[in-house]
């Protein structure tokens, strides 16, 4: 590896605060959206579902398209970078905007809820594509762009733990009892952090690999590239079941502690609550299953151990189902574990994906970057659209109620939501990946013979 494929530690840690701004809104929406939604705002479940659908598909359709954007955009910057710095500010106004709860109708909420939950999946796929995209340029080394991810997985999950470990808190602190008050200034409070950790993304970043110089195919061609490229469809049926999965079990996650596990907002340990405390255990494993990414790939592989791993992950979710409510400690422990063993999923997820870009360059001569990724994301929301419209449809289904004490009809349906389902659909996942064909081996000899076209292509 010639050091100008190599990263400098800056860059790496300034790449990583992305997907820090990214997580603090992703996790906050994915945890306590359809919570803030049914006994907050007080919306019906059954409409919320319908809402996270609607907007998720919208939004999906979107990613595409971003893609195509951000592949035929040419700046000072770069193609991925200038997005960065011109959807910060509109990023950080939009969530805080979602939270805001004005006291309008049922009718009027509702329609607030639309307009400011599309708005807000719109801007985040204006930014997100593009800064994930932009991991696919900063250096042609597959081994650097899985380093790469560890970092970006690190700003991720302590998006992640800074969610868990602060919003309960805050929302009580700041809103004194009025959980509406204290969702909206939290919000207002975390849009600013997020603002300001994409603008050290930008600043703190480069793209380096350029393009072949015969890349000028249309829109329609790419995405016919795509659609016969074999490991990005397998990534992609991936990617729709491990959504899914984190929607719906994040999607509940409050309903679960509040009704089965009784937690009524009263400390446990230090200042936590049983939600935050099982939040935040849980991110802490994650962060620090990921410093294990580089060891398992190097040892069994980015595939193998992605598949492994998910199986593993998916067991221990199932385990949830049979642990009784006053087994809290027992909870942390199993969540902890499978949290330990997801942790290194995403990284690899994401290195595997510039992996699948360079396949589409070999094989087609065409380094679509950012539609790669962008259709990756386009079937992360279809995944999340599914879950999240499940995880409301379903709740209304079996008869829960906002505030209210639950039926055992409906606590059994909440448990459910929160272990069976989220572990079939992790086991599916596991599974697909057996089809995935790209070795290490395979991707070391694509990548030697893209440095050698890429040279003949650009020379100095």
């Amino acid at each position: 590896m010639s050091d100008s494929e190599k990263l400098a530690f800056r860059e790496k840690v300034g790449y990583g605060f992305g997907d820090t701004a990214s997580n603090i809104y992703f996790q906050f929406v994915n945890i306590f959206l359809l919570y803030y939604y049914t006994d907050v705002f007080g919306l019906a479940p059954t409409s919320a579902g319908i809402l996270f659908v609607a907007a998720r598909f919208w939004d999906a359709i979107n990613d595409p398209l971003m893609g195509v954007v951000a592949d035929r955009t040419n700046t000072r910057w770069g193609k991925y970078r200038p997005y960065l710095l011109w959807m910060a500010v509109p990023f950080g106004l939009i969530g805080y905007l979602c939270f805001a709860n004005p006291n309008f109708s049922e009718t009027g909420k509702l329609i607030y809820a639309y307009a400011t939950y599309i708005g807000l999946m719109m801007v985040y796929t204006a930014i997100n594509v593009p800064y994930s995209a932009l991991m696919g340029v900063m250096t042609p080394s597959s081994k650097e762009r899985t380093k790469l991810a560890t970092y970006r997985f690190v700003g991720a999950f302590s998006g992640t733990l800074l969610i868990s470990l602060a919003v309960r808190p805050l929302v009580r602190e700041l809103g004194g009892g009025d959980e509406a008050l204290g969702f909206k200034l939290t919000m207002g409070l975390l849009s600013i952090v997020a603002v300001a950790l994409f603008l050290f993304t930008f600043a703190w970043t480069k793209e380096r690999v350029k393009p072949q110089c015969n890349e000028n195919t249309s829109i329609k061609q790419d995405i016919v590239f795509l659609f016969q490229n074999r490991p990005w469809i397998i990534m992609v049926i991936a990617a729709i079941l491990t959504l899914s999965n984190v929607a719906v079990r994040g999607a509940v996650t409050a309903h679960f502690l509040k009704y089965y596990v009784g937690d009524d907002g009263q400390s446990v340990f230090w200042f936590l609550d049983k939600t935050s405390l099982m939040l935040t255990s849980g991110s802490l494993a994650f962060i620090i299953g990921i410093f294990f990414t580089s060891w398992f790939s190097k040892t069994f592989g980015k595939r193998n151990s992605l598949m492994a791993l998910t199986l593993l992950n998916g067991a221990t979710l199932l385990v949830f189902y049979f642990i009784p409510p006053d087994a809290f400690y027992l909870m942390l422990t199993v969540n902890a574990l499978g949290s330990l063993l997801a942790g290194p999923t995403p990284v690899l997820v994401w290195a595997i994906y510039t992996d699948v870009a360079d396949y589409g360059e070999w094989r087609f001569g065409r380094r679509a970057t950012g539609l790669v990724f962008s259709a990756a994301m386009f079937a992360q929301k279809m995944g999340l659209a599914i879950g999240g419209g499940l995880s409301g449809w379903l709740l209304g289904y079996f008869g829960y109620v906002a505030n209210q004490q639950q039926t055992p009809e409906t606590i059994n349906g909440i448990r459910l939501l929160f272990s069976v389902l989220p572990g079939v659909l992790a086991i599916a996942n596991g599974i697909i990946l057996i089809w995935y064909p790209l070795s290490d081996d395979d991707v070391s000899s694509i990548e030697a013979e893209l440095k050698v076209r890429r040279e003949l292509s650009n020379p100095a």
